[in-house]
Formats: C-alpha cells, sequence, structure tokens
C-alpha cells in the first residue's frame, strides 16, 4: 500500500511516517520545501492542487495544521489556525475528489475541541459540537472533507485528544516543571482531559486506513478519560515528585488569556467506544502506564 502524508515533520506525522515505511516501504510526503526524490511539493495555503502525482496512492493521511498552543492567541493567530486546518483540508478533499485515480481512504485530523467545554457528560461521535472558537474550527475543518466523501473515498474525521509524548505536546511542557517538584493540578482540577498515547495514535491512524468499517468522526482517545487532578496526581507518582503547586485559573488565563480556557480549564469526557467495537486494540488503555510508556 503506498500512503501519503502530510504533516508529515510533526509530532505524529513524523512517527507515523516512520512506522508506515517500515511496514509498507512506500510513504510519499507532502511537503512545503526541499522534497526529496519520493515526495510531493505542496501549497496548503493555496487554492487549488494537482493530485496527479498521488495517483499511485491508495490512502492519504492529512496531519498539516498550525500548531495551537504556539502562541497566545490573537486575531491573526486564531486566523492561521482555522486557515492552516480548514483551508488546506478543503484543497485536499477537492483534489482527491477530482482525481482521474482517486484513493480508497482519506484519514484527516480533527479534535476533541469540536465538543467544547462540557463538564462530566460522557461525550461520543454523535453529541452535539461545541460553541467556542475550537469547536468552531473543528466544525469546519471536518465539513471540509465533504467534496471528498461525496466522491465516493471512505473519509475519517479523527477527533483526537492530548497526544501524550516525551518529545512534544503538553506532556513534554509538564515534564520539567513536575520533575522539580514544581507540578500541580490546574484550576479546580476537576476537568476531564481524555488524552491518547502517541504509539496509540500511530496505531489508530494505521488501524483507520485497514478498517473499512471505520468511517466519519472517530473520538481517538484512551478509553480512561481522567480529570485534571488525577492526571496531576498520576504524573506525579510516575516521576516520583511531589505535586504540590497548583496553577489557579485566573493565573492561567493571565498567562495564556484565552487559550487558557480551551486547552487547560475545558472539560471533555469522550469515549472510546466506537474505536473499541472496530476492534482496535490498545496499547496504553490506562493513564499511568501510559505515561510510563512514553516517558521511559
Amino acid at each position: 500500500m503506498r500512503i501519503a502524508i502530510s504533516g508529515s515533520t510533526g509530532l505524529v506525522g513524523s512517527s507515523l511516517a516512520a512506522a508506515l515505511q517500515a511496514e509498507h516501504g512506500q510513504v510519499t510526503r507532502l511537503v512545503r520545501k526541499d522534497p526529496a526524490a519520493c515526495d510531493v511539493l505542496w501549497d496548503p495555503q493555496a487554492t487549488a492542487f494537482d493530485a496527479a502525482p498521488l495517483a499511485g496512492c491508495e490512502a492519504v493521511v492529512h496531519l498539516a495544521g498550525e500548531n495551537i498552543a504556539s502562541g497566545r492567541w490573537n486575531t491573526a493567530k486564531k486566523s492561521q489556525i482555522r486557515q492552516s486546518r480548514v483551508q488546506s483540508t478543503q484543497v485536499l478533499a477537492r483534489a482527491l475528489a477530482n482525481a482521474e485515480k482517486k484513493p480508497r481512504v482519506f484519514v484527516s485530523a480533527s479534535a476533541i475541541g469540536y465538543y467544547g467545554d462540557t463538564g462530566e457528560t460522557l461525550l461520543r461521535e454523535q453529541s452535539p459540537a461545541g460553541d467556542d472558537f475550537l469547536a468552531e474550527v473543528c466544525q469546519a475543518w471536518e465539513a471540509a472533507t465533504q467534496p471528498a466523501r461525496d466522491a465516493g473515498i471512505r473519509v475519517v474525521n479523527l477527533r483526537i485528544g492530548v497526544v501524550l509524548s516525551k518529545t512534544g505536546g503538553a506532556l513534554a511542557k509538564m515534564l520539567t516543571p513536575f520533575r522539580l517538584g514544581l507540578g500541580g493540578r490546574v484550576g479546580n482540577g476537576r476537568q476531564y482531559w481524555s488524552w491518547i498515547a502517541l504509539p496509540d495514535l500511530v496505531g489508530v491512524i494505521r488501524h483507520a486506513l485497514t478498517c473499512d468499517a471505520l468511517e466519519g468522526p472517530v473520538n481517538t482517545v484512551a478509553p480512561a478519560p481522567v480529570t485534571n487532578a488525577e492526571f496531576t496526581r498520576i504524573l506525579g507518582r510516575v516521576l516520583g515528585r511531589p505535586t504540590l503547586f497548583p496553577l489557579p485559573a485566573f493565573m492561567a488565563r493571565a498567562m495564556l488569556g484565552e487559550m487558557a480556557d480551551a486547552l487547560l480549564l475545558s472539560s471533555t469526557r469522550v469515549s472510546a467506544e466506537k474505536l473499541q467495537q472496530s476492534e482496535y486494540r490498545f496499547e496504553y488503555p490506562e493513564l499511568e502506564s501510559a505515561l510510563r510508556g512514553v516517558i521511559g
């Protein structure tokens, strides 16, 4: 199987590309500059894309998008976040839909931000969308895949939770203060964090490429969401450090602005039932084993 990947240099894309290369030996990366022999040059901000170079690809995985945690959210940053996801997905979906030889499956990233802040409610794929900025972005992001679906391509929208990795994402930023004994809960700690270990995220994507029964939105999280207080306690135990320094909500908002509410203080308790029913088997279904596995 020949597979094309956008966002192949990111945290998830680089791990996925390595795994697929080892398994299939044929991976085509969509890159913005300096293409290697088997790469395809593309501009995710362009208004059109010629999919002819992807004619031999049976599957396309779309992971490209602006890092939402790389800077304080202002009008320009929020525009970049939205445009980098929605426009690039529209362009790619339309190109695949119009291609003479279409891929069998289009796997496109989304996020559990789709649901917004929902407290203790257990969220399934049919649960309603939220009404904040990230929820609006995720709705538009998923809708942008519709041209591929209309063309008969199986489309999977992965609503990805907090990705656990020691080399990037939220956990990587938490490790230093927690190792110094300066970690603690955020806000009141009652907000749910739905997470997935990076090896399982790569595994889910590989599963989605071949599981024909998997289609539409898929909650891509481990089956055991935890509150922030539980996450804090378990991470402290794994590192052998106390967790006595909470970050008050007002301080988080002062430091990060709107991003604090969206990424740290909102509660999103997400079910992995659809994924489990598709017979995906998690390598790390519980948080403590996941943290020990990814931290090493």
